[in-house]
């Protein structure tokens, strides 16, 4: 189920805004047609990321995980560049954005998202 944490969001969109953020979407599909709703998420979402100056970097199926530990696994990873945390904020209090998640979320039965920033040492 997608359910946002109200208290990560605000403490996530209450920092510096001046450096471009890439969301990790770790995704399971549900059982019924998820991966074709995603898609259908997908090409709705794709212009809207663009208005908002977002791209995907990376979209791809989950491979079996290669390390020992609680995760099972996921059905896909997608990775999307945002310019910043405000165009984040903005494009998902859109309205035709909001219409579109309605999609994804039906396709989706589990999902972690994490913002990531760009670490220093590395290239």
């Amino acid at each position: 189920m997608v359910e946002l944490s109200p208290d990560a969001v605000e403490a996530f969109l209450s920092e510096t805004d001046d450096s471009p953020i890439v969301m990790l979407n770790l995704i399971n599909f549900e059982a019924d047609g998820g991966r074709e709703r995603y898609l259908q998420y997908h090409k709705m979402a794709k212009p809207i990321l663009a208005r908002f100056g977002a791209q995907i970097l990376f979209g791809g199926d989950g491979l079996p995980v290669l390390t020992t530990g609680p995760s099972g696994g996921w059905d896909a990873v997608v990775l999307v560049r945002y310019p910043n945390r405000t165009a984040f904020k903005n494009m998902i209090a859109d309205p035709e954005y909001q219409q579109a998640f309605k999609v994804g979320v039906s396709a989706i039965a589990d999902i972690a998202l994490q913002p990531m920033k760009h670490m220093n040492d590395l290239p």
